[in-house]
């Protein structure tokens, strides 16, 4: 491309426009080719190494030894403890990650209910149980609808 803008009649910045390069982009590799030859040309390895905000190695074994000290909690309630005892504050999705990282997650264990054919406590006469419902709606131009029920 450089060789070909330099022999070009057109002059340079025509013939850029012509080949649909930019007149930046065309100059840094002038100069990249001028100062270093073809090696200035070559790609360059990406430098950045990774997440600008990735937790640090300290940090994330902390959560690990906190989870294995207190196995009753959850990814939650470490990342909490953690904000509360430590003042160091981090995500309830970074801890789940980190343990999930070091098998420390398990299956949640879960309990099997089914629906009973009656009632545990037998009613005895009206009023005695009662079940409510409040829910509400936003209508978009208009406002808010509220509705209680009651059985």
């Amino acid at each position: 491309m450089i060789q070909l803008v330099e022999q070009s009649d057109l002059g340079v910045i025509r013939t850029l426009r012509e080949l649909k390069i930019n007149k930046t982009t065309f100059y840094n590799w002038y100069r990249a080719y001028t100062e270093l030859g073809y090696e200035g040309l070559a790609r360059k390895p990406s430098k950045r190494q990774g997440s600008w905000n990735r937790i640090n190695e300290q940090d994330r074994d902390k959560v690990v030894e906190i989870a294995l000290e207190r196995p009753e909690l959850s990814s939650r309630e470490v990342a909490w403890h953690i904000t509360d005892t430590y003042s160091y504050y981090i995500s309830e999705s970074s801890v789940y990650r980190i343990l999930k990282e070091n098998g420390l997650i398990t299956t949640p264990s879960f309990r099997i209910m089914s629906a009973s054919d009656s009632f545990k406590d037998k009613t005895t006469r009206v009023n005695q149980m009662w079940q409510t419902d409040f829910t509400y709606f936003k209508i978009f131009g208009w406002g808010w609808y509220y509705l209680s029920t009651s059985i």
